[in-house]
């Protein structure tokens, strides 16, 4: 051995090449009971050294909440009514509660406006075809046809005109329902960001979309409206082939069945056209095939959420108009079945339980609506990115309409140094 080799190891070998060899440590200077001792070449010992099992854990490491007992995931901006990442069921139906609360003026009050005006046009066609079914002419029994021809000729007119009353009805309630919709889409789309907007503000923002909102609600009722006739005309169709009963009956059930569940698939992808209407300003038939992209694949979310919402206001809507109700069927039944003043009475507080009813459910509705299309939107092509950029500049009035636009994640992730998302669904 010479004076530069090194050390032979205590059982006399030498060390292979390219291992590292230290002096052997001092007596006494290493206790297995107690770990490692200071390590060699006078550097100073890093905190757990010389303990059993190494470095100790960090605080709270493995404990519930994560590293250091409560990490939680970084919380996304809140500006308006939610927090601007995708977001659940609970903090949908918050968010309009919250967005009503915040604007009562612009969703409350719209609401009773519209829902008035819609009220006292059903209200007035209600009670005329009362006054006139209610005093119908009774062809005496055992008379002569002279004798039915004038009591039938007023029977006719009288029922002609309450059908046509009904239709107008439904038609100024179909309207009315209409046009508060796409106000209150313009509210809520601005409760998301936090901005507040008067009534005259959201009527000139939504009144060049109601046009196409008309239209588009057209499609989606001619749609369902044709699934019942197909299975209309399959019934007559079997009944005039001289089909056996038993064949009309089983083909004519499972066709209606067919028919509701194929309305309520229609009704569910097609339920975010009002909100692509207005907001992202586009025509009616892209908005029913936009809306359609937007919930494919979220089918069954989107349809439990709708149904909540809908339970809930028909609930609601249920109890508020149950003291009306039961006030006007006790006006009607003391008139015993004659058209006077307590049967327009009647009519009167029905309508108005009506209107209350619509005035704080309708904008529920509609808020639910918004809010799960700004949600698909986060989760699909990155809308929060949008709001978010959105949120820290002057978004108002055409402005504002801009930032909803499909394909503006893109922009809104570059300017935040984020990867882009992805592009939206060609049509």
């Amino acid at each position: 051995m010479t004076e530069d080799s090194p050390q032979g190891t205590a059982d006399g070998e030498q060390p292979g090449a390219g291992q590292a060899w230290f002096p052997p440590p001092a007596p006494g200077s290493y206790d297995p009971a107690a770990g490692y001792g200071q390590p060699p070449g006078g550097y100073p010992a890093p905190p757990g050294y010389g303990q059993p099992g190494g470095y100790p854990p960090p605080p709270g490491y493995g404990q519930p909440g994560g590293y250091g007992g409560g990490w939680q995931q970084p919380s996304a901006p809140k500006p308006g009514v939610i927090p601007l990442r995708p977001i659940g069921v609970g903090e949908i139906l918050d968010g309009g509660f919250t967005a009503i609360r915040r604007n009562p003026k612009s969703t409350l009050g719209l609401a009773a406006a519209f829902l008035s005006i819609s009220g006292v046009v059903t209200t007035a066609f209600a009670v005329y075809a009362s006054s006139l079914t209610g005093n119908l002419a009774v062809p005496p029994a055992g008379g002569t046809a002279a004798q039915f021809g004038p009591a039938l000729s007023t029977d006719m007119q009288a029922i002609g005109f309450f059908g046509l009353a009904g239709l107008v009805s439904v038609a100024v309630t179909l309207v009315v329902q209409i046009l508060l919709t796409g106000v209150l889409t313009v509210v809520i789309g601005r409760s998301v960001l936090g901005r507040q907007v008067s009534a005259g503000e959201a009527w000139r923002i939504a009144r060049p979309r109601l046009g196409a909102l008309i239209g588009a609600t057209l499609l989606i009722g001619l749609i369902i409206v044709g699934l019942w006739l197909v299975v209309i005309a399959l019934f007559a169709g079997l009944g005039a082939a001289g089909a056996p009963g038993v064949v009309i009956g089983l083909v004519g059930g499972l066709g209606v069945i067919a028919a509701i569940c194929l309305s309520v698939w229609f009704w569910i992808m097609l339920c975010l056209t009002a909100p692509v209407v207005v907001l992202e300003r586009q025509s009616p038939g892209r908005a029913l095939s936009r809306s359609w992209s937007l919930v494919r694949n979220s089918f069954w979310r989107v349809f439990g959420i709708q149904l909540l919402a809908f339970v809930i206001v028909a609930v609601a809507s249920g109890i508020l108009q149950v003291p009306f109700r039961i006030f006007g069927v006790v006006l009607q039944l003391g008139s015993q079945g004659q058209f006077g003043t307590a049967v327009v009475v009647a009519a009167v507080i029905s309508a108005i339980g009506s209107v209350l009813a619509g005035v704080v459910t309708r904008p529920v509705a509609a808020a639910v609506t918004v809010l799960l299309y700004v949600d698909l939107r986060m989760r699909k092509e990155g809308l929060d990115l949008v709001l978010q950029a959105a949120g820290a500049g002057d978004a108002s009035g055409d402005e504002f309409a801009s930032v909803w636009r499909p394909g503006m994640a893109a922009m809104a992730s570059s300017d935040l140094g984020a990867p882009p998302a992805a592009p939206p669904p060609a049509w």
